[in-house]
């Protein structure tokens, strides 16, 4: 094959047929999926099953910790995890730049396959195309997946209810912080957090069904997801900041550039908002888990204060934290 993508890969022709039986269908290899028909017949236990899609314009493509392909599988199967289900199936569409690397390429198909194999979920079905050199920044994923709710659960914002713990699944801001270190060359030991979360939602779902609402702090991170809910579940939202765990490291980013860690995006943690009598054994599952040993209680819902976030700092004050007015890290995920 040639060593970089053409526009004749995207044609549909004997290149295309190439691209897919010589790098893709060897990774993604599966019974679904080498049907190769124009969609999948997949296998559902449940009638009530959870849908996501997105897309991935990360840049750089490669970062400490992961790439856009482990990024693309892990934000989907996050996100279905956030809906309480178990993720299935997912689909996968590039749009790939003339003149990419087949090798770099390759590198991103074998992410993907690690990302699905550890979280369980067979990629069933996808699409590839090839636009001119300067119309795409190197390569585009587009996402989407399937689920099945697990049974007790009703994952939503409007079931948060005064009295409710906030935890958080572990330390905030790395995958921002680490991308702005890659970007601004910042020698740091610091690796984007982008993690498949599925096992653990599972498990404490499971063991806590009545858990209200789960929300992973990508875009617009902390502050964002706790002003979303506290403006959907007309509560208020009271956390502390000498509880936030937060990363020396994370830390030192946000000083050198000005950035306030409740807004940098996270890839692999996530906020649950769990009833108080559930509160010290899901944390406890949490701790134990690999993704989820720095998991900590880090606010809860008061009645006061509807639709506001309060932040309480650690010289005893109340700050309000609003909602994010943008993207502060463009091309995060």
């Amino acid at each position: 094959m040639n060593e970089k993508i053409s526009l004749a890969h995207g044609a549909g022709g004997v290149m295309s047929r190439e691209l897919l039986e010589k790098i893709i269908l060897p990774v993604f290899d599966n019974s679904t999926l080498n049907i190769l028909h124009d969609g999948s017949i997949l296998n559902l236990n449940s009638s009530k099953i959870a849908f996501t899609t997105d897309s991935y314009v990360i840049k750089p493509l490669f970062f400490r910790g992961g790439d856009i392909g482990k990024l693309s599988i892990c934000g989907t199967v996050n996100d279905l995890s956030m809906s309480g289900a178990i993720p299935k199936y997912i689909s996968v569409g590039f749009i790939i730049e003339e003149g990419f690397l087949i090798d770099d390429l390759k590198k991103i198909i074998v992410s993907m396959k690690t990302a699905a194999n550890e979280s369980g979920v067979e990629i069933v079905t996808g699409d590839t195309k090839v636009v001119a050199k300067g119309q795409c920044d190197g390569i585009f994923i587009n996402t989407a997946g399937i689920g099945e709710i697990i049974e007790g659960t009703k994952i939503n914002p409007h079931t948060v209810k005064a009295g409710m713990k906030i935890l958080i699944s572990g330390t905030i801001g790395d995958h921002s912080a680490a991308i702005l270190a890659s970007r601004h060359g910042l020698e740091l030991n610091l690796n984007s957090d982008c993690a498949p979360l599925n096992d653990l939602t599972e498990k404490i779902l499971k063991a806590a069904p009545n858990i209200s609402m789960l929300r992973d702090p990508t875009r617009g991170g902390v502050a964002a997801v706790l002003n979303e809910i506290a403006t959907a579940s007309n509560v208020g939202i009271i956390i502390d900041e000498e509880n936030l765990p937060v990363r020396d490291e994370v830390r030192g980013v946000c000083e050198i550039l000005g950035f306030d860690v409740l807004e940098l995006a996270n890839e692999g943690k996530f906020i649950a908002f769990v009833p108080d009598d559930d509160v010290e054994n899901v944390l406890k599952i949490m701790r134990s888990h690999k993704y989820g040993k720095n998991s900590a209680i880090i606010g809860e819902v008061i009645d006061e204060s509807r639709g506001q976030v309060g932040l309480k700092t650690s010289i005893g004050s109340i700050r309000v934290v609003d909602m994010p007015l943008g993207a502060i890290v463009p091309r995060i995920c």
